[in-house]
């Protein structure tokens, strides 16, 4: 039943902006990363380890939440749709990441200490000797980067799936959130083991970060300025990063830097409070047109209704 999964896709979008975040001791994702915690360590045969994880524990991740899926299907539509909107709201992140944003951009007219504190939870750069309008620019950067990698992506992969059935896509939205969950624990230079991780990462990021940079565009009104952010997307060494990064900071004409890394001059310079707040009013509006999209596409999708034999459980 279409309606299931787009009611689904609904349903996540209001559980996220009601509640931003699933309570922390039964988050999915803290629970996946305690799973992948055990590999953050050294290894004699790093990138041996750091292959299988990333090709192992995503798949895992995606078959449990499928099966979930599968099996509350099988009871009832709706049941399935209930379980499919808990997934969604636990792999996507809106509000969070939108209030975190503003909560830094909002301070740093005031306080530009605080506005350095607020800044760790939301950029992994260190703000310590971070200008007011470094500050804002780093925060604005991660609202565009998480835009594609914790929204977009998952919400993408689930659009994809879901004309096949319900389960699979559920668990294609579960298997994203997994990969950019292993790399951003163990996807870094100073960690072989995160290697194979990374690069998984980057494969699977790329058309999500393009998509949310047409997304930024056609919100922003000015589908055009896409022809001027393939030069400044190359900068940062991410190839993905950079899409969604540089369509924000052309829209608002402003500069959006990482010292002594890339500089993405859309304007002369680094954006003040105002011009800050709107590149978060754009992310916002550009993430729920991802769940407006997810969810048209779930409605005229002919979703298959799947049904598990009883004796399937007596293998659980």
């Amino acid at each position: 039943m279409p309606v299931t999964a787009a009611v689904a896709v609904v349903a996540a979008a209001v559980l996220d902006r009601l509640f931003a975040e699933p309570p922390a001791s039964v988050h999915p994702v803290a629970l996946f990363g305690r799973v992948v915690a055990p590999f953050d360590r050294e290894w004699s045969s790093p990138t041996v380890v750091g292959a299988c994880a990333a090709f192992t524990l995503p798949a895992l991740a995606a078959g449990v939440v499928a099966v979930a899926t599968l099996a509350g299907s099988s009871v009832s539509p709706w049941v399935g749709a209930t379980v499919a909107a808990l997934v969604l709201f636990s792999t996507t992140s809106l509000r969070m990441l939108l209030d975190a944003t503003e909560a830094v951009v909002s301070v740093t007219a005031s306080d530009v200490e605080a506005a350095r504190t607020e800044l760790r939870a939301l950029a992994g750069r260190d703000p310590a000797s971070l200008s007011a309008g470094e500050i804002r620019s780093a925060a604005v950067e991660s609202a565009a980067e998480n835009l594609a990698d914790g929204l977009v992506a998952p919400l993408l992969a689930f659009a994809l799936v879901v004309p096949f059935s319900l389960p699979l896509a559920t668990g294609a939205a579960a298997w994203v959130k997994a990969v950019n969950t292993l790399d951003s624990m163990l996807g870094y230079h100073h960690k072989p083991v995160g290697r194979v991780p990374a690069r998984l990462d980057d494969a699977t990021m790329w058309f999500p970060a393009r998509v949310s940079a047409v997304l930024l565009a056609a919100v922003g009104g000015s589908p055009s300025v896409l022809g001027r952010v393939g030069s400044l997307a190359r900068r940062p060494a991410s190839p993905n990063s950079g899409w969604p990064m540089a369509t924000l900071a052309v829209l608002l004409g402003t500069r959006l830097e990482k010292p002594g890394h890339y500089c993405l001059d859309g304007g002369p310079d680094f954006p003040d409070s105002e011009t800050a707040a709107r590149g978060v009013r754009l992310v916002s509006r550009a993430g729920l047109s991802a769940f407006a999209l997810a969810g048209v596409v779930a409605w005229l999708s002919p979703t298959r209704s799947v049904s598990i034999p009883v004796e399937v459980f007596a293998w659980f």
